[in-house]
């Protein structure tokens, strides 16, 4: 009897530490803010490396950043660049095909004068409290550029 108490007991305790383990994967918030291509590209290099790595990934544009989501961006968010011929918006799509979230500021759309049909598909836009709550959460890491 004492040989089916014990393996009730581990049975049950794998089942309730697998919530937990799931809610072990880390986020990383990047914020991007540049409208410097080699720093957009490596903003998208680190995040890509981090999906890569298992961490949940959640892309944050603001500013002139908020260009990278254009449906006809600047020249610069396309341009292939070296070493491996990725451009900032290119990279940024392969980010979200990974399973990474992509959203433009609250603020940027109305002052650009546009709405969300001036996105890429798959672009949304940030709402406030939410991206709020995702950048205090302890299991963030944020990465600003």
């Amino acid at each position: 009897m004492r040989p089916i108490l014990t393996a009730c007991l581990l049975a049950a305790a794998t089942v309730a530490s697998a919530p937990a383990q799931a809610d072990d994967q880390k986020n990383l918030v990047t914020i991007v803010t540049t409208d410097e291509p080699q720093t957009q590209l490596m903003s998208m290099v680190l995040t890509m490396q981090s999906i890569q790595q298992g961490v949940r990934s959640h892309i944050l544009l603001c500013g002139p950043g908020g260009d990278l989501a254009l449906k006809d961006p600047p020249q610069t968010a396309t341009a292939p660049q070296e070493p491996k011929g990725m451009s900032p918006q290119g990279l940024m799509q392969k980010i979200m095909a990974a399973g990474g979230t992509v959203e433009v500021c609250a603020i940027y759309l109305p002052n650009k004068g546009t709405d969300a049909s001036a996105l890429i598909d798959g672009v949304g836009m940030a709402k406030p409290p939410a991206m709020a709550a995702r950048l205090l959460a302890d299991d963030t890491r944020i990465m600003s550029f």
